[in-house]
């Protein structure tokens, strides 16, 4: 998508925020956003900030994400003149949600110097993430609500507030894309509803749900999924020096 295209897509969703009919007809509630590992590779590529900017646009008749090239600063690199983007579409195959947890038990016993037992305990390590994955029942928790309230969510934001505090943009930590090891095949991206005790209201986030290639037996590639942590919107959470406002 070129510059153009992407400012006259955002105007668009502008246009749309406070109708409730049109909003309606442009989101149902079990589509998603696909990126594929091509295009993740390609976002990754273009965008230099910590955090990546995905703009809401309408372009074409359909709702898309637009990533924005970011500079080291967090502006927007004038250099890059086409943007990545994805399209909101109906997701073809059942998506499976897994979630792996480890624990490791360690058993302790202390013999004296005439071999007589003089204690015994046992300790369990609960699992530890390096990643930001949200716990499987919480995303779906999320999806579910989006899907059951999503709709009603927008008429009141629509008619109490003209559509002001609907979504813009939606921060998102450069992690949740880009996972090194093991390598992301590629990504579904869910809206879910979730409640927000810092603004105290229901917000509307992304679920990224990452698919991942890993070696079975050393030979056959297998994919798994994971659940990964959620985006923040814009409003009200405004992170992107220049476009925090």
């Amino acid at each position: 998508m070129n510059e153009n295209d992407y400012k006259l897509a955002v105007a668009e969703w502008d246009r749309y925020v406070s109708d409730y009919n049109k909003i309606t007809n442009l989101i149902p509630a079990n589509y998603i956003f696909d990126l594929t590992g091509e295009k993740i590779s390609k976002i990754k590529e273009k965008n230099k900030y910590a955090d990546v900017c995905a703009e809401v646009g309408v372009f074409k008749g359909q709702m898309v994400l637009i990533f924005l090239p970011l500079d080291e600063k967090g502006y927007v690199d004038k250099s890059i003149v086409e943007y990545e983007y994805t399209v909101l579409g109906p997701l073809k195959n059942d998506l499976r949600l897994q979630e792996t947890k480890q624990f490791t038990v360690v058993k302790n016993a202390v013999l004296s110097s005439n071999l007589t037992k003089i204690d015994d305990n046992t300790n369990t390590t609960l699992p530890v993430s390096d990643q930001p994955i949200l716990d499987q029942d919480i995303a779906v928790e999320a999806i579910q609500r989006w899907r059951s309230d999503g709709m009603e969510w927008f008429f009141r934001e629509c008619t109490e507030f003209g559509g002001k505090r609907i979504f813009r943009r939606f921060y998102i930590p450069m992690e949740d894309l880009c996972h090194p090891e093991p390598k992301v095949a590629g990504i579904k991206c869910s809206f879910g509803l979730r409640y927000n005790e810092v603004y105290q209201r229901m917000l509307v986030t992304l679920i990224f749900i990452s698919f991942q290639e890993l070696l079975q037996n050393g030979t056959s590639p297998a994919t798994i999924s994971n659940t990964y942590d959620w985006a923040k919107p814009c409003p009200p959470v405004c992170r992107i020096p220049e476009l925090g406002s």
